[in-house]
């Protein structure tokens, strides 16, 4: 992973069991650290592509809970912004450099472990915490 030191990344991020616990097609509640995560992920200027199963209004849902806890997505189910899916010309992969998601092989690995593997440089670096996280959000991270 050293190769991804001081590298902009694009990184697609599930929504159910990743973000939030799987209660589709209802929100769950936010997995630990999930928004302060990725809040410091855009700060250290990776770009977040929101990749889901979900459609229509329970994506629309979806996307304004993320805008409601501060995370606005560069894309959302596409690779970037202005792409146009066409089936007949196009492939529904993703182009980015990673996948953050609960069905990895090996299981979700929480936010603290997904944060230490993309900077692992940031160890015992202090990062804003969240005030009602304080205490467990600096463990996690080191700080």
């Amino acid at each position: 992973m050293d190769m991804m030191m001081g590298k902009s990344l694009v990184i697609a991020v599930d929504f159910d069991g990743t973000v939030v616990e799987h209660k589709y097609p209802a929100i769950g509640k936010e997995m630990p650290f999930a928004f302060a995560t990725l809040k410091e992920l855009q700060k250290r200027g990776h770009r977040l592509i929101l990749w889901t199963y979900r459609h229509g209004k329970t994506l629309d849902e979806a996307v304004e809970y993320c805008r409601q806890n501060g995370i606005e997505f560069y894309a959302v189910n596409k690779s970037f912004p202005e792409e146009q899916f066409d089936p007949n010309e196009a492939s529904r992969k993703l182009d980015c450099d990673m996948f953050i998601d609960d069905r990895n092989v090996g299981g979700f690995l929480g936010w603290g472990e997904i944060f230490r593997i993309i900077h692992p440089e940031a160890a015992g670096e202090q990062m804003q915490q969240p005030k009602q996280k304080k205490g467990m959000f600096g463990k996690l991270f080191g700080g």
